[in-house]
């Protein structure tokens, strides 16, 4: 179970950040989604919990979690450093394993607790999902009286919890986040898992702009909750993602996650009449998530009912281009400053009065030089202005020199269009493909998907892995050679890259030295954004990845979304 690649569960209570100092004070919390006491419960989209039942029909127990403290050791591998829940007779923890020295998070349980059963099939199939977009599980065991799960920690992600709290996001940033969960759900749908608790607290960000869910099956099993229509569930929590990401709301009447909720009284209405600025066709998207619980789809469009349907809708819009300025794959979300940025303001100095011009002789004398000189000045340019004018009546004379700059003039190149891709392979000269599922996604004209590499423990340099040497990247060839002027490559940020091109005579290149031509020396990107601008005639262009950027912990991946050239077409 500890060796294969998994996927991920989360700490119970969705509204607990796992990169927060210190969760102990949340232990005792009542509920896992942010409502007040006292208000009705509700699944992770809002909804009201009326399709909702324990797993053995029966109201929870209250069960005593386990009595662990920090130090004690799992498998004499896994040793507990901070609970961060305490709830309805199980735990989760911060630990440590001490095997390959990274930080992992743990549920607990004891082995007769009425769930048990249920939390272990659970982690088991959402084990055997192995899809990165969601967070890993790396052990499911019942071992000494003790059931307990084992998954990724990922100390450098943030919360959506935590994003919006600083305000709403851009219409991009919304774009992504909705296009992104819903395309990963549905893919958790195809092999018959459900969420069932998918709020802002299941939802991190990395520092590549990715977005992972955590508590897949898991959350749901630890909280003894099922669904009898779990797609339609699913499907209104990410349309209540997708609301409060464009609003800073929570699209129910009770306040949740951090996010104050609708007045009341008001119904469900639609994010542009929320906030002015909100993109009309993903405040429409929303409302067509979230008409199962009373929204109106505008436009006659039909409500979606699943994450897969939800998933083509995304991708049926129109394309929301990003910002101008690079965008950063890992924002800082910065709070007001303390007192809201009120109260006493530094006073602002108007600028000092230039000094009063000079009255003495040799304030006059300084006058008369600068005069002599500018009248100088004017006379010399309107010499050479003289000359420049004759030069050119000259020209125009002469029939030879004319018909020589009409000619000049001919020659001037037309504007680089986009060159077709013929193929795109991956560069790995030293060992097989990382990611050869996903190469075509380098070029396939949609900057949603992309070729990413695997992951690498340790090292950005490809875990300094020997035949990983010469790094990795794509091999773009462009069927024939070509005059290439311009290349764009959208891509992960905080890796380093170059770009190379192979010489005319090159056929089917494979290592570095097959592309001796450098269009850009090894830089590292900041955004996602690169263009190289640099002539050169070339059939195959590289974009050469040699350093990783950090994706969680101690794990380094990188990719590239697309890649787009440049030039003139023979």
């Amino acid at each position: 179970m500890a060796d294969r690649s998994t996927a991920a569960v989360d700490v119970a209570d969705t509204s607990d950040a796992q990169d927060e100092p210190s969760l102990a004070a949340k232990a005792d919390k009542a509920t896992a989604d942010g409502t007040e006491a006292g208000n009705t419960e509700r699944n992770g989209a809002g909804a009201p919990l009326d399709t909702m039942r324990t797993t053995d029909g029966k109201p929870s127990r209250g069960d005593r979690a386990p009595d662990l403290h920090s130090g004690h050791k799992l498998a004499d591998r896994y040793r507990l450093e901070e609970c961060v829940t305490r709830l309805e007779g199980f735990s989760s923890w911060r630990a440590v394993d001490e095997k390959l020295r990274r930080a992992v998070g743990v549920h607990l349980l004891p082995a007769d607790h009425p769930r048990a059963r249920t939390v272990l099939a659970a982690a088991r199939s959402a084990a055997l999902l192995g899809d990165p977009r969601f967070v890993q599980v790396l052990d499911a065991v019942e071992e000494d009286d003790l059931v307990y799960v084992v998954h990724e920690w990922l100390p450098d992600a943030t919360e959506l919890t935590s994003v919006l709290a600083a305000g709403p996001m851009e219409a991009f940033d919304a774009y992504q986040l909705v296009s992104q969960v819903s395309q990963a759900m549905a893919a958790a749908h195809r092999e018959g898992l459900a969420h069932l608790r998918l709020g802002p607290g299941c939802v991190l960000r990395t520092g590549s702009g990715q977005y992972r869910i955590r508590g897949l099956a898991v959350m749901a099993a630890l909280r003894g909750m099922t669904s009898d229509s779990p797609q339609r569930t699913d499907t209104e929590a990410i349309g209540a993602l997708l609301y409060a990401a464009l609003t800073q709301r929570w699209p129910y009447e009770g306040d949740a996650h951090g996010l104050a909720g609708l007045p009341k009284d008001v119904g469900l209405i639609p994010p542009d009449q929320v906030r002015a600025g909100v993109h009309r066709g993903l405040s429409q998207l929303a409302m067509r998530a979230l008409v199962n619980d009373g929204a109106t789809a505008s436009r006659q469009e039909p409500p979606c009912t699943t994450p897969e349907e939800l998933a083509k809708a995304v991708s049926a819009m129109p394309r929301i281009r990003p910002p101008e300025t690079p965008y950063s794959a890992a924002p800082s979300y910065a709070r007001p400053p303390t007192g809201g940025g009120y109260g006493p303001q530094p006073a602002h100095h108007l600028p000092a009065p230039p000094p009063p011009p000079l009255q003495s002789r040799t304030g006059t004398a300084i006058k008369w030089i600068v005069s002599s000189l500018l009248i100088a000045a004017l006379g010399l340019g309107s010499w050479q202005l003289a000359d420049t004018l004759l030069k050119h009546t000259d020209s125009d004379d002469d029939p030879q020199q004319s018909q020589s700059s009409d000619n000049e003039a001919k020659k001037k190149k037309p504007a680089p269009k986009q060159l077709p891709i013929e193929q795109v392979t991956e560069f790995s000269p030293l060992a097989a493909p990382t990611g050869p599922k996903s190469v075509a996604s380098a070029a396939d004209g949609d900057e949603n998907t992309a070729w990413k590499t695997g992951a690498f423990y340790g090292y950005p340099r490809f875990g300094n892995l020997d035949q990983r040497a010469q790094g990795s990247g794509i091999v773009v060839d462009l069927g024939k050679v070509k005059e290439v002027s311009r290349v764009e490559v959208r891509m992960f940020a905080g890796q380093t890259v170059e770009v190379r091109a192979a010489d005319v005579s090159a056929s089917q290149p494979t290592t570095l030295n097959d592309f001796p031509r450098q269009l850009l020396g090894s830089q590292r990107v900041a955004g996602v954004h690169l263009q190289v601008t640099k002539s050169v005639k070339t059939r195959y262009v590289l974009v050469h990845v040699i350093e990783l950027p950090p994706e969680s912990g101690n794990t380094y991946r990188g990719g590239i979304y697309e890649i787009k050239v440049f030039g003139q077409r023979s």
